[in-house]
């Protein structure tokens, strides 16, 4: 079985996470991109209204056909301590009975906490296991050292474990 990471990135900043893990893992990358506008002053406030009430948003891709895999990474950044609409959509559409599921988080400076655990409930109600996790705190930090220390966090993480094969 194969394994793919599916994210959403408003900033770019979750985006370095996943592309620095694929590449360092030799896997699938599918960016979930967010039909709703997003950026901009009053965009931000109405999307961590979003984010708190789990408001589901229209996404792209909007089918997810996950038979040839065996671990999924779901990444999101965090938002008010809730992971993004796209990627709570997104759980939600997916069948994930018999998946390993790892989800992890960007944030500024605090609440990844309650992002993994939201996304682990989500995660389990669809079927899947959450086998491990991840949080990078990208707040301040620019894109080289994001991937330094995504970087970093995979080699304690030790992704060879989980049985991860390339594409």
């Amino acid at each position: 079985m194969k394994t793919v990471i599916f994210y959403y990135s408003r900033t770019r900043k979750t985006a370095k996470v996943a592309k620095t893990l694929a590449e360092e893992i030799k896997v699938d990358s599918i960016e979930i991109v967010d039909l709703k506008d997003r950026m901009g002053v009053i965009n931000y406030l109405t999307s961590t209204i979003d984010a708190l009430r789990e408001n589901k948003t229209t996404i792209k891709p909007n089918e997810f056909d996950l038979t040839e895999y065996g671990l999924v990474y779901i990444g999101t950044p965090t938002w008010a301590a809730k992971p993004a609409p796209a990627i709570i959509t997104m759980i939600d559409m997916c069948d994930l009975r018999g998946k390993d599921v790892i989800p992890f988080t960007t944030m500024g400076s605090s609440g990844s906490e309650k992002v993994i655990e939201r996304m682990k409930e989500k995660i389990e109600a669809r079927g899947g296991r959450t086998v491990n996790s991840l949080a990078v705190k990208t707040g301040g930090l620019e894109m080289d050292n994001i991937y330094t220390e995504t970087k970093r966090i995979l080699e304690e993480m030790d992704p060879e474990i989980y049985g991860i094969q390339e594409k």
